[in-house]
């Protein structure tokens, strides 16, 4: 296959310019990620460990088999909300490898308000379940939770992706074939008690995990009963008389031994194909950061990007001469194959219609998209109106919506307007899709929507004064909501990641879609 070159020049002002800014936002992901890291903070971690009971992180490292990869998702859930008191939004989701199968592994951190669930909880175990649903990965539920979180009771409890939602996919995945597992490590209340007892297999740590609809509280204020919590819903009474649990720990070290036991014995079929003597690329990852900056108004080469992802930097280019602001090419990342479109500016008719085909041709060869997203959006004006940019446009959204491969997506610059559509963001339902620490999503540029704004009041006749607060209002407005991690807090991606992390954690991905399987019964339709 060709190999890509690269021009980038490291010793450059440029590149060390862009360098520079580049490790500010690079050393605010780290410093988030690791105060994230600490879950409830240090009095919450200790009193948690007095009890002799194990760390949320540490439950899944000695889960994992040895030295295996663990791609956590959506770290920094609820970053920026309720004072920044539900770190993680309160749960652990990612995946990794259980006695040789990849395995979604969802697990609360009662360190964090006690494991309960706030409406970004909600939304990320929700997605976890949509992930492992799509890729039929056996979930494994380290229950440790007071249940929904009462204050949030209307964000949590009646709608379609609210507490009922999970209970729902569960019982679908379970009558589908993808086992559904949970130790009990504590509480597993009210609501929270239907995701052991909805679970194919239970394990409950003895002292520690309580399984009931009513806490003793409740019951109560309810019955005039009163009962301590062993009584009602202790591992002895579920495994030895209810039989609600199937097994009792008598450790939590215990029950995960008990839970890769589970797991060894599923008869699982999926496998993940990692080619550990994939040929790296022949430049250096850790100079995308110079290439890139933390300007998006400074145009980049996405060659560069792409020949620092791909195995030995080769890329058979497609249409390499035609419609040149959207590059497409196949590729392989890590041993996988890859089919990748990406930006290289705005998208024009030609490029629209280049990707529609393109797709087409590597949902036909069964090879998964990548699309990398650094998009201000379609062109418009009268010559692309007159183009048929609507018409062309809409090829390149159908062809994302019908492609019945995996989609990964990286937002790694900006993503805006209907560009983020025409390149698989996330209303488009791709498997994965991730951001790195200076990517922008919004509608539109924030210039852009207050020169809109602006010009409306002038035509008006607005005071100049007014103006100027409706512009830095509006410019105030995007520069937040624009931001990867005001995006990341709301579940809008599967996480921020380093650029050098990329080949990496898109390898895993790749590798976890790579035995998909799809509905291949009927051709779909291309507008092309």
């Amino acid at each position: 296959m060709p190999v890509l070159s690269s021009s980038t020049a490291p010793n450059s002002e440029q590149f060390q310019t862009r360098q520079a800014a580049f490790d500010i936002a690079l050393n605010r992901l780290r410093t988030q990620q690791a105060q994230v890291s600490e879950g409830g903070g240090e009095k919450q971690r200790e009193r948690h460990i007095s009890r002799g009971k194990i760390p949320v992180r540490d439950r899944i490292d000695m889960l994992l088999d040895p030295g295996a990869p663990f791609l956590e998702l959506s770290a920094l859930a609820a970053w920026g909300l309720y004072d920044n008191k539900v770190p993680a939004a309160g749960i652990v989701a990612g995946i990794g490898v259980i006695s040789g199968v990849p395995c979604m592994i969802i697990a609360n951190d009662p360190t964090v308000m006690g494991g309960t669930f706030y409406a970004e909880t909600v939304k990320k175990h929700f997605r976890a379940q949509e992930i492992a649903q799509q890729q039929r990965l056996p979930i494994v539920y380290l229950v440790d939770s007071g249940g929904a979180n009462l204050a949030q009771q209307d964000l949590v409890f009646p709608d379609k992706e609210h507490f009922g939602g999970a209970f729902y996919q569960q019982c679908r995945m379970s009558a589908s074939g993808i086992p559904q597992l949970a130790a009990v490590f504590g509480p597993a209340t009210a609501g929270g008690a239907y995701i052991p007892a909805l679970s194919d297999e239970v394990i409950m740590v003895k002292g520690h995990g309580h399984i009931f609809l009513g806490g003793p509280p409740l019951v109560k204020a309810a019955t005039k009963e009163e009962i301590d919590a062993e009584s009602l819903g202790g591992a002895e009474l579920h495994t030895f008389e209810t039989g609600v649990s199937d097994h009792i720990a008598y450790s939590e070290a215990e029950a995960l031994g008990k839970m890769r036991d589970i797991v060894a014995n599923l008869n699982s079929p999926k496998n993940l194909s990692v080619t550990e003597n994939a040929a790296p690329p022949r430049f250096d990852m850790a100079e995308i950061g110079g290439i890139i900056g933390d300007d998006l108004k400074v145009p980049y080469d996405i060659h560069e990007i792409i020949a620092r992802l791909v195995d030995d930097s080769e890329f058979q280019s497609f249409k390499a001469d035609y419609g040149s602001t959207l590059v497409c090419g196949f590729a392989k990342i890590m041993g996988n194959p890859v089919a990748i479109l990406a930006n290289n500016g705005v998208l024009f008719p030609e490029s629209a219609v280049k990707g529609a085909h393109f797709i087409e041709l590597a949902d036909q060869r069964q090879i998964p998209l990548l699309f990398l997203q650094n998009i201000t959006g379609f062109m418009i004006g009268i010559e692309a109106e007159r183009g048929g940019i609507a018409k062309h446009s809409a090829k390149l959204v159908y062809a994302v919506s019908n492609a019945r491969v995996p989609k990964l997506t990286l937002i790694c610059g900006g993503s805006y307007g209907a560009g983020n559509y025409g390149m698989c963001g996330r209303g488009f339902c791709p498997d994965f899709l991730f951001t790195w620490p200076t990517s922008r999503t919004a509608v539109m540029g924030g210039e852009t929507a207050a020169g809109v704004m602006t010009d409306l009041q002038r035509s008006k006749g607005a005071p100049e004064e007014k103006i100027a607060q409706t512009e830095k209002g509006i410019l105030d407005q995007f520069t937040e909501q624009s931001d990867p991690y005001y995006s990341t807090a709301r579940l809008w991606d599967d996480g921020v990641i380093e650029p050098e992390q990329t080949r990496t954690v898109l390898g895993f991905c790749l590798a976890v879609t790579a035995d998909f399987e799809r509905d291949r019964s009927k051709r779909p339709v291309y507008r092309m």
